[in-house]
């Protein structure tokens, strides 16, 4: 399967400020942008940030409990390679980042072994990063 790079766009409420935390946080490469609006390469998809006036449901974030956690629901992410999973977690750690979910490692030993993490930018908006210790089981039952 070859997969293609997808396109996302966000809303956020200060432009810059988001700007700055997915430049410098993650390291992502700027594209085009405007005052209202940035392009990101997202480890090889993307993201784009639109600004947006802040709305009600960015204050509290809507969860589902999952292996005792309340993951924050909507949000995205991407799936990496245990090895970039690993130095993004570390990095985040290093830069003293506030997870919703602290970096573990769900269904150790078992099929589909996974690490995530989750975190929110600085508009609110809810980012998970997974890893699987087998791609071939990213769809996995």
């Amino acid at each position: 399967m070859s997969l293609q790079p997808f396109h996302l766009a966000i809303p956020v409420y200060d432009v810059p400020l988001a700007r700055q935390f997915y430049r410098d946080v993650f390291g992502l490469e700027e594209g085009r942008s405007t005052d209202v609006w940035v392009d990101f390469n997202f480890f090889g998809h993307q993201l784009v940030i639109h600004q947006h006036p802040k709305t009600p449901t960015q204050d509290m974030a809507n969860t589902n409990s999952v292996d005792g956690h309340d993951v924050p629901v909507p949000h995205f992410g991407v799936v990496l390679t245990w090895e970039q999973w690993e130095a993004l977690a570390q990095r985040l750690k290093s830069l003293n980042t506030e997870f919703v979910i602290e970096p573990y490692v769900r269904f150790k030993g078992e099929v589909g072994e996974q690490a995530t993490m989750f975190l929110l930018d600085p508009c609110g908006n809810a980012l998970e990063f997974k890893a699987f210790k087998d791609m071939n089981m990213l769809f996995a039952k």
